[in-house]
């Protein structure tokens, strides 16, 4: 009887939290945040291969992206983070606070095992701007069964700008399988942000599968804490599997400004990301919504799989968007993990970057979406070289002096006139990650490869290529963009994998441009300005530090022309500095 009276008068308290208009102390037994121990260790001193401007904590393992959001003028992240090792485990939702996506903030973990429904393990979800400008997050908990249950959060001070306690339903968890649902207990996981439809009903998704069909399980609730099953999922997809981190959201017709989560009509499309856990690749689909019928429709002709669109074509995944409500655009976050052994990750002490924020919007075709980096990094940019138009013949390399190579942000644009010697694309060559590992940057063309040589050693030994290929297509030329990491590090214990993808950008009319952002052991390479992305984890042995060089090369046989080329030093940035 004194934990039911307990527990009744903890779901009163959470209830005027959440919809009164004051802050309530809650019961010691529901607050988010005492007595989490952590490891003391230090990572090792020898570290070439931190990062100087992407987000990391000083130490340990971290993933997924959870919750970012907008309060009271300051940039919330928070982030799946083990807080005792360099691997995966004992996870709690990490957080920071900035108030340019740039130089961060820590604070103590906002949410970590506490409650039944979450004692072995905290795991992603997303946060919610109430329509009164209240936060709650939803994220999957591992009960003592190890069945995967939704879970929500709130702020204890909504006056504090910084968010820095959460208090737990007493009602959660508020979804979980059961035999009723059909929902496999260890498939149901990473809730949405939610949205308002116009019968005043919040809605969200959550990743899930039967056998190899991956679902996005929808749940419709009238007040944030009772939510119901619908009776279709609001998407599937045969041969997927599990879906993890979905992420919904609408984007504009109308530029290159986001809208809100709950907004529809005519004038945006949706779309559904989705993470594949089969294959540690995500991809998206653009499509209509209907309300009505809650049910979404990819565009004809896509492509429901990791061969379709993806934000990006190398190390990026568990990604998660959301509205920036001070400048109007939706930013994406994406984990960038690791291309190094456990072995040499628990040694360095460290696991896991978030990519650079990037800036997303619908392409003019409306058959793509476009990402670029926020325009706030360029606050760190140092050093400016210019080096004008200037001819590359075939076989040659230029090196970019000037800036530190192995922290720099390059922007370059390539112009070609003559195709008269492009290759002929074969039919069969329609995988562009196997294309670019059976003709990297060693394997000479026609038209390329031309591009960039990053972390390069001197000597060129090691280095890491970003580069263009143009073929000649039955109806058009075809450019394929690569990031070839094969002669990226003398240490064979790597992951050295290639990536690639096809570029939609007219080369006979268009200049080809390629932007890298280079930090120490992430490349983060953008082609047509945005249109296909890619990133690369780099562990060279010589190329470090200030014994890193860049270069421009063409190792095609036809000479192609550097329209033009911007080159900065990028300053660290201030991160996980305590007040």
């Amino acid at each position: 009887m004194l934990n039911m009276a307990h527990s009744f008068v903890g779901f009163c308290l959470f209830f005027a939290l959440l919809f009164g208009h004051g802050v309530v102390e809650l019961e010691a037994s529901h607050h988010v945040y005492k007595n989490l121990q952590t490891d003391q260790s230090t990572a090792s001193a020898n570290q070439p291969y931190r990062t100087g401007y992407h987000f990391q904590p000083p130490k340990n393992w971290i993933n997924d992206p959870n919750g970012p959001m907008v309060y009271k003028g300051l940039y919330h992240l928070f982030y799946q983070y083990n807080p005792k090792g360099a691997v995966w485990g004992n996870i709690v939702w990490a957080h920071s606070t900035s108030k340019d996506l740039v130089n961060w903030t820590p604070h103590d973990p906002a949410i970590y095992p506490s409650q039944p429904s979450d004692i072995n393990g905290c795991w992603s979800g997303s946060a919610t701007i109430l329509p009164d400008g209240k936060p709650a997050i939803l994220y999957t908990g591992i009960d003592p069964q190890d069945k995967q249950v939704q879970n929500l959060a709130m702020p204890k001070n909504l006056s504090d700008p910084y968010l820095r306690e959460w208090i737990k339903s007493s009602k959660n968890p508020l979804m979980q399988p059961t035999a009723q649902n059909q929902i496999n207990a260890s498939s149901f996981r990473d809730p949405t942000t939610a949205w308002l439809g116009p019968d005043k009903k919040w809605r969200l998704i959550i990743g899930s599968k039967i056998h190899r069909q991956g679902l996005a399980i929808l749940y419709k609730s009238e007040d944030f804490v009772h939510w119901i099953q619908a009776q279709s999922p609001l998407h599937s997809a045969k041969d997927t599997g599990m879906w993890e981190c979905p992420d919904f959201f609408p984007v504009s017709v109308r530029g290159q400004n986001g809208v809100d989560i709950s907004v529809n009509g005519p004038f945006v499309k949706h779309v559904l990301k989705v993470s594949l856990d089969d294959t540690k690749h995500e991809y998206y689909t653009l499509g209509s919504y209907d309300i009505v019928k809650d049910i979404y429709t990819p565009d004809k002709g896509s492509v429901e799989s990791d061969s379709g669109l993806r934000y990006d074509y190398g190390k990026f995944y568990a990604s998660k968007t959301f509205f920036d409500t001070a400048k109007h655009r939706r930013i994406l976050w994406g984990w960038i993990n690791e291309s190094s052994s456990v072995h040499d990750d628990v040694k360095k002490g460290w696991a896991g970057v978030q990519a650079i924020p990037r800036k997303l919007w619908l392409s003019k075709s409306g058959k793509q979406l476009v990402q670029w980096p926020i325009v706030e990094i360029q606050k760190l940019r140092s050093n400016h070289l210019r080096l004008p138009s200037k001819l590359l013949k075939g076989g040659s390399e230029i090196e970019v002096s000037g800036v530190t190579a192995a922290q720099a942000d390059v922007d370059i644009s390539f112009k070609v006139t003559d195709f008269e010697k492009a290759e002929v694309l074969k039919p069969s060559w329609t995988n562009p990650q196997l294309l670019c590992s059976q003709q990297g940057a060693s394997v000479k063309g026609g038209l390329g490869p031309f591009g960039l040589l990053v972390l390069a050693s001197e000597g060129l030994k090691e280095n890491t290529a970003v580069f263009f290929r143009i073929f000649k297509g039955q109806n058009k030329y075809v450019v394929l963009m690569c990031s070839d990491q094969s002669r990226s590090s003398l240490n064979e214990d790597n992951d050295k994998t290639t990536y690639g993808a096809f570029l939609d950008v007219d080369p006979e009319h268009q200049y080809l441009s390629l932007r890298s952002l280079i930090d120490h052991s992430i490349v983060e390479s953008f082609g047509g300005g945005g249109k296909a992305c890619i990133t690369a984890r780099v562990y060279p042995t010589l190329a470090i530090n200030n014994a890193a060089h860049l270069y421009v090369f063409n190792n095609g046989s036809e000479a192609v022309e550097i329209a033009e080329l911007n080159a900065w030093s990028m300053k660290k940035a201030k991160l996980n500095l305590k007040d």
